[in-house]
């Protein structure tokens, strides 16, 4: 398994074993992050998932339109921001690290 840190909204980071046949926001949801909310389960129709990625490694998949559109709707938007659940998690991401965002 890879190595996923989760930065939590206190600042405190974590480190966990990450499934790499999952997302990352499945990842951080089934290591108990109360925090990601992820409403809609991994559909791309919310933006409860959205992390910073803050160490990026591995090839992250291309931003699609629908997840572009969703994050426009959140107020902690930057250049590193992406939904969780779009990001499918690899051993190539191994020491991916990502903050979870500020609650809308």
């Amino acid at each position: 398994m890879a190595k996923l840190i989760v930065v939590t909204r206190d600042g405190t980071e974590h480190e966990i074993e990450g499934d790499t046949g999952l997302t990352v926001m499945e990842n951080i949801r089934d290591a108990g992050f109360d925090e990601l909310l992820a409403l809609c389960g991994g559909c791309c129709s919310c933006a409860t998932c959205h992390v910073h990625v803050e160490t990026a490694v591995g090839e992250m998949p291309a931003m699609s339109e629908d997840e572009n559109d969703l994050l426009d709707s959140t107020t902690d938007r930057d250049d590193s921001s992406r939904l969780s659940c779009q990001l499918p998690f690899t051993e190539a991401m191994d020491g991916l690290k990502v903050r979870i965002a500020a609650e809308d």
